[in-house]
């Protein structure tokens, strides 16, 4: 069994502005978990975690893949979930790198298909565009849940870049809820850019029902 990273370092004042780990975090945990000998299998050289939050899932898939040669790279628009993404690689000896950009944009040239795992647990509660906008705007906690319509405004925008950032043995997962229509995002990729998926795990959390999606060549 593979352990949780270590979060010690981090504070409840930190918890204020950076989403703490929750049960879509634990789900997506479980299934990486799931998924060790595959990823492993691949030997994987780039992993590119949006979002990255507290840094818990990143610093967890170096805890799967222990000593290699891997570069994990995280972006996230918040400032000080990016610092915090830091601190929890330094705390689990991981050696993240994090930035400060809106999902892949600053590296889509940089790692046209090379990416080998990508992770993205979205902002996927539906709320009013407004209240999106307005979250991806301010760059504090909300912008990790607030999704607009159907949960779906800004991971739509970055389906749109998975096929070009994947790399030949690819693997991305993304965490979505039931009201984000799961089968039309797997349709969608499959039809537009010849993605194939799996659904790898899903369970009920209180009133939403999660899922870990796989996409792959």
């Amino acid at each position: 069994m593979i352990p949780t990273p270590d979060l010690s370092h981090l504070t409840r004042q930190d918890y204020e502005h950076v989403y703490e780990p929750a049960e879509d975090t634990f789900l997506l945990l479980d299934a990486l978990e799931q998924e060790a000998s595959e990823l492993k299998e691949i030997r994987p050289l780039v992993c590119l975690e949006i979002g990255s939050g507290s840094g818990c899932v990143s610093a967890f898939i170096g805890g799967i893949l222990g000593p290699s040669a891997a570069l994990y790279l995280c972006t996230d628009i918040n400032a000080r979930a990016s610092r915090c993404t830091l601190t929890t690689g330094r705390q689990n000896k991981v050696p993240l790198e994090s930035m400060i950009a809106s999902l892949a944009l600053p590296l889509l040239s940089r790692l046209k298909h090379s990416v080998d795992i990508l992770l993205f647990n979205p902002p996927y509660v539906p709320t009013v565009i407004a209240e999106a906008e307005n979250a991806q705007g301010t760059a504090d906690i909300e912008g990790s849940w607030a999704g607009g319509i159907d949960g779906m405004q800004v991971t739509d925008i970055f389906l749109q870049t998975v096929e070009s950032l994947l790399s030949a043995k690819g693997r991305f997962y993304l965490v979505a809820v039931k009201e984000n229509n799961i089968p039309d995002i797997r349709a969608r990729m499959s039809d537009r850019h010849g993605l194939q998926s799996k659904i790898v795990m899903q369970r009920r959390a209180g009133r939403e029902h999660l899922f870990v999606v796989q996409f792959f060549r």
